[in-house]
């Protein structure tokens, strides 16, 4: 049976000029699961991010998620979505947050469109960002070949040549991942691999990963999908051609934090610090998914880190 969204209640007004008492910052699987627990709580909040989904809109599959063998990772946020809209909260899509700030103990939060809200707690759930190789044709085959994700995709890749970009420890254990499904994967560094000797080793025992260092990625190519690579020498004009299906971007994310530089502690990673109740050293402002430090990044894990972030909030609330 499909779902339909109440329409009294599909578009709730956001309103400037009133105090709430949670604004979440984000709407990926951390801040929409905050959202949840905090309409379940009977808190008035307000959810603003740029779009719903983040980081998980670019998974082409999710096959760790409870209750779902498969799904891709739009098709989990539209649940995600439909599931916050049976509840009177306002979503602001379509802004990002500029600045929070601290006001006579509330929390102030301007956007990228000039507006202004005030609440008694924040969670920041703003996850992160993925860096590309800002190469020809990577941003156009995102999801046809062109992954940022080896735990959501790998099985997509199943008998196919691919290759990873990256040198570090999630570059080398997304390789790992992909040597139980893929025939053959080119493994491709800057200068040296970085990785921790025992994932190499264990790489190197699969008989499956050709590792080529001193090359960058110049361009992919490929029409509706995904079919080659171009990589060019660090020193020296020399190129080669891969024929691949698929290319695993494992070069580092940026936390989406600039904005509450000045009100939380970050870690040297520029990852918010919480404690293992989603607070972080600010009082009334938490924090939850990806742009913590807590370990593993994976869609289940942050959701479950926004439900602890509501709840720690709640207790805030009652408390203050």
């Amino acid at each position: 049976m499909e779902f339909i969204i109440p329409e009294e209640i599909k578009e709730m007004p956001v309103e400037e000029d009133k105090l709430y008492d949670l604004i979440i910052i984000g709407a990926g699987p951390a801040g929409m699961t905050a959202a949840v627990y905090a309409a379940r709580k009977k808190l008035d909040t307000l959810v603003i991010s740029k779009n719903v989904g983040g980081q998980t809109l670019l998974a082409s599959a999710v096959e760790t998620y409870m209750g779902y063998q498969f799904i891709t990772g739009q098709e989990l946020m539209r649940k995600f979505e439909e599931q916050v809209r049976q509840f009177p909260i306002p979503l602001l899509i379509g802004e990002e947050v500029k600045k929070l700030s601290v006001q006579d103990k509330l929390f102030a939060v301007l956007t990228s469109n000039g507006k202004n809200f005030k609440g008694k707690a924040v969670i920041i759930a703003s996850g992160r960002r993925a860096r590309s190789l800002k190469v020809p044709r990577e941003k156009e085959l995102i999801g046809r070949g062109v992954s940022y994700c080896a735990t959501c995709d790998a099985p997509l890749f199943a008998g196919m040549v691919v290759a990873v970009i990256g040198s570090g420890n999630p570059a080398i254990t997304a390789v790992n991942d992909l040597t139980k499904y893929a025939k053959k994967i080119h493994s491709i560094v800057r200068a040296s691999v970085k990785a921790d000797p025992i994932l190499v080793e264990k790489a190197e025992r699969s008989g499956k990963v050709e590792f080529l260092s001193g090359y960058a990625v110049k361009e992919i190519r490929g029409e509706d999908k995904v079919e080659r690579i171009v990589i060019k020498g660090i020193k020296g004009d020399e190129e080669v051609v891969l024929d691949v299906g698929g290319v695993f971007i494992d070069i580092g994310a940026i936390p989406n934090v600039e904005f509450a530089r000045d009100v939380v502690k970050l870690n040297e990673l520029k990852e918010i610090e919480v404690d293992c109740d989603c607070k972080t050293r600010a009082a009334g402002i938490f924090a939850a998914g990806d742009v913590t430090n807590a370990p593993e990044k994976q869609i289940i894990v942050a959701a479950g880190e926004g439900a602890k972030a509501t709840l720690s909030a709640y207790h805030y609330l009652i408390e203050s």
